[in-house]
């Protein structure tokens, strides 16, 4: 009687496939993905969604959403969605992308894509170390933080501070959205989905370069338990990389 009562409240989006996750427990790539898969149902967007992603863990969005998407180089993944764009300009168009690919060997890509004010979306996942290749220091790993390239921690004065690329692009004449959530927390989560909508809204509406940081744990390369990972993002990422919009220029002001 009890199952005939019951009612769902909560499922799958269509555009995410039904298949088991092969991420590390306590990996936040899984909710990334829901919350792009939300989006793009909610705002009619799959049917005509290209998706570009590269090489790191943020590949694997292949095998998670229904969508047409091309491979990148690693890296590239601005300059390839910028000739989706161009090309198909009536698509819906994105990268999804890790802070290795995007903050490091795509530093050029993302500047000069953001600078021109291509109208298309990016989704960056910030975990703060390279995640499919071995856990070693990426240009968001936070000082002190241990990698298998920093085994003593990175140190600012040989290796520079970590790079904080949303506040980067809000800098940039050509963007249009910039913002900064986290995965750590359901409060977080729902923000980070509205930051997200925004930045969609800025391409669906021909507003321009929408870009949307999501702070992600990494228990495996950290070498913590889930919510051991979930307490760093709260203690040491969000102080360093703070939360918020930074840039809306359909806003007063624009720049925050």
């Amino acid at each position: 009687m009890s199952e005939m009562n019951e009612k769902i409240v909560f499922d799958k989006p269509e555009s995410v496939i039904d298949r088991a996750t092969h991420y590390c427990p306590g990996c936040h790539h899984g909710i990334a993905h829901r919350l792009v898969g939300e989006l793009l149902d909610e705002m009619g967007l799959a049917e005509k969604t290209l998706m570009a992603t590269s090489i790191g863990c943020s590949v694997f969005l292949y095998n998670y959403l229904n969508v047409d998407a091309v491979e990148s180089p690693h890296g590239r993944a601005p300059a390839v969605a910028t000739g989706l764009k161009r090309a198909r300009p009536d698509s819906f168009v994105f990268t999804y992308q890790g802070d290795g690919d995007l903050a490091s060997i795509g530093m050029a890509e993302i500047m000069h894509a953001a600078n021109r004010g291509e109208n298309m979306s990016v989704v960056f996942v910030n975990n703060t170390v390279y995640g499919m290749t071995g856990g070693q220091m990426a240009p968001t790993t936070l000082i002190g933080q241990k990698t298998t390239t920093s085994p003593t921690g990175r140190c600012e004065t040989t290796q520079g501070s970590p790079i904080r690329m949303s506040e980067i692009i809000a800098s940039l004449g050509g963007v249009a959205y910039a913002a900064r959530g986290s995965l750590d927390s359901i409060k977080n989560i729902r923000t980070a989905k509205k930051y997200l909508k925004k930045s969609f809204e800025c391409q669906t509406n021909g507003t321009g370069f929408g870009f949307v940081e999501l702070l992600s744990g990494c228990p495996t390369n950290w070498k913590m338990t889930p919510l051991q990972a979930n307490e760093r993002i709260q203690t040491e990422m969000i102080p360093y990389f703070p939360l918020g919009v930074y840039k809306d220029i359909t806003e007063d002001g624009g720049v925050c």
